[in-house]
């Protein structure tokens, strides 16, 4: 039998991926890929759980899909990912209207469960091992044409204090590098213009293969493909070597911009949260990167309210924001995760977390600010993403805005732009803290 099938994925690029095998898996079984969840036999939503607030998303959207499973518009709802695989008995047994979960170790399985929904009326519940399963397969693309993730390893071995990851996603492994370029090429093949290299931590690319940090020579090998731009997430400060910022620095296709989370800037913190860096450390390497990368763009996540900050340590992280000024910073309060060491140790109340965390979010307002009135004046190559009908004006990026996470520039145009196309465009001004601009000829 065919069905019509629905996905929804929640939280990261990593995640994307996943769903984007399993859209794959499901049309090689002879099923057909619906957009709509109204009307279609199965909704998978694919969620995450790296935190309780993703948690309570993943909820809205499940109870979402239960209420057409009750309207009579829907008749089957899998959950997938990493909430599945985190509370895999409280979905089960809390959530009734739920058909089957599949957890991280078993994303393959999705056709199979499928079948086991649809035709044989069962209630699977798949969880296959987190540390060996098949991160290969092929892809639907849910990105628009001009951009897609190649993720080049699967789990994390960072273990730091406050973080369900490692329990979720399972120990590091590198995906080998024939396959990687494959991959790479037939994306480029498919006219990809930017292509996202993400993992939870690429920097260790290579390290449980034979020892050595091969992500320079990953990214090489990339750079003999037809992508325009090469964007690098994420990496961790204490893996990167001069011979990567070398690559970084040395070719044209990698973007200088690097999304490099450090989380805190107090020793004290750092250590106890199992991070290998230290306030100087972190110093010196955000101090060589600006010397050796021109134009250089950071992006980091910062958390407040972490266990032993106290006051100090709190404006002692402003202060390093206002100093190091990176461009661009996700900003979280201390979320204390089931199963974590962190979650264990004395910390602030969540609202306290939660008013640091808007302070810091002025600190890093301010930084922004002052970047945008910089560049004023300058003229940056952008990929064109679409017209936006409410501001009634052209919108892209250029290398300094990442998919989905930073802000767009908006810019006019004497003529039509298609999308997925580059353009010359002069920054002219600031609009709702985003930048605009109009296009110039080269």
């Amino acid at each position: 039998m065919s069905y019509k099938v629905s996905f929804i994925s929640l939280g990261c690029a990593k995640n994307q991926v996943n769903c984007e095998q399993m859209m794959a898996t499901v049309q090689a079984a002879g099923h057909t890929i619906v957009m709509d969840p109204d009307g279609a036999d199965v909704a998978v939503v694919n969620t995450c759980g790296f935190l309780a607030s993703a948690c309570e998303e993943a909820i809205d959207n499940i109870l979402e899909m239960a209420e057409l499973k009750k309207a009579g518009r829907l008749k089957k709802l899998l959950v997938t990912g990493c909430m599945a695989q985190r509370y895999k008995e409280d979905v089960l047994g809390e959530l009734p209207e739920v058909d089957g979960i599949l957890g991280t170790g078993s994303y393959g399985a999705i056709a199979q469960a499928i079948d086991e929904v649809m035709a044989r009326g069962l209630r699977p519940c798949h969880l296959g091992n987190i540390h060996t399963a098949n991160q290969s397969g092929e892809r639907i693309l849910s990105t628009p044409p001009w951009y897609a993730y190649l993720r080049i390893a699967e789990g994390c071995d960072n273990h730091c204090a406050y973080c369900v990851i490692p329990s979720l996603r399972g120990k590091y492994r590198s995906r080998p590098m024939d396959e990687l370029l494959a991959e790479a090429r037939e994306l480029s093949d498919a006219g990809v213009q930017e292509l996202l290299v993400i993992a939870q931590d690429i920097t260790r690319y290579g390290t449980d293969l034979n020892g050595e940090h091969q992500l320079p020579a990953l990214l090489r090998e990339l750079c003999r493909l037809n992508f325009r731009w090469i964007r690098l997430h994420y990496l961790y400060p204490d893996q990167i070597t001069d011979e990567l910022i070398d690559v970084i620095a040395g070719e044209e296709k990698i973007l200088p911009y690097l999304d490099i989370p450090i989380q805190h800037c107090n020793d004290r913190i750092l250590e106890a949260m199992n991070r290998r860096d230290t306030k100087a450390s972190l110093l010196e390497l955000l101090g060589k990167l600006r010397e050796r990368i021109p134009g250089l763009v950071l992006r980091t996540s910062l958390i407040t309210g972490l266990p032993y900050e106290d006051e100090a340590a709190f404006e002692e992280l402003c202060d390093f924001l206002r100093q190091v000024r990176i461009e661009r910073a996700g900003v979280f309060p201390f979320s204390p995760e089931d199963g974590t060491r962190a979650a264990l140790m004395d910390h602030v109340s969540t609202e306290e977390a939660q008013r640091r965390a808007e302070l810091l979010v002025d600190v890093q307002s301010d930084i922004i600010d002052a970047y945008n009135d910089s560049i004023l004046g300058q003229t940056r190559e952008v990929l064109c993403e679409g017209f936006d009908q409410q501001a009634q004006m052209l919108v892209g990026r250029s290398y300094a805005e990442s998919p989905d996470i930073d802000g767009r520039i908006y810019f006019t145009a004497d003529g039509a732009v298609e999308p997925g196309t580059f353009v010359t465009v002069r920054l002219t001004g600031v609009m709702d803290g985003e930048l605009t601009g109009k296009q110039v000829e080269e």
